[in-house]
């Protein structure tokens, strides 16, 4: 039976797409963008510096917030079931720390890419992330985990 509801879906965020697709589609839009229209994103120092400590916190904190899954045993997968409410590690701090650490990488990555047009296209995909995404998840979660979840939303932020 448990297998019947994740194959059919009733049991998942019903997402509009997997997060890192929606950063990957944004980053390479802007990539042909900019081949279309090349646009500098001024200073090396800046470039490199920025992009390379931004990439390397959002790969942190990314793997902060995996091993909190892990340490809990639920899926992170979106398109699995959740098993239990992941309230530990970066997750006392940000209901979305993934989605953070994510959109933090993209922008070192922009950064390194020197491409203006991936970095401006972070909003599009912060858009789609919010109301395709984090939305969806909180409207499956709510049910799913109830008053406990309901707490955890009034006591932690979303995103910052």
């Amino acid at each position: 039976m448990q297998q019947d509801v994740e194959m059919n879906g009733a049991d998942r965020p019903q997402v509009v797409a997997i997060p890192p697709v929606i950063y990957a589609g944004a980053f390479g839009l802007g990539l042909i963008l900019e081949g279309v229209g090349r646009t500098d994103v001024p200073g090396s120092v800046l470039r490199f510096g920025l992009g390379g400590l931004l990439l390397l916190l959002g790969f942190g904190l990314m793997g902060l917030a995996l091993r909190a899954f892990r340490a809990v045993g639920t899926h992170v997968e979106v398109y699995r079931p959740a098993t239990e409410l992941v309230v530990t590690g970066p997750y006392r701090f940000t209901r979305n720390p993934i989605y953070i650490g994510m959109t933090v990488a993209y922008l070192g990555a922009g950064f390194l890419t020197d491409s203006l047009w991936v970095l401006v296209l972070a909003l599009p995909a912060l858009g789609v992330m919010h109301y395709g995404v984090v939305l969806r998840e909180e409207a499956y979660l709510t049910p799913k985990f109830g008053e406990r979840y309901q707490e955890y939303m009034r006591r932690v932020r979303r995103w910052i």
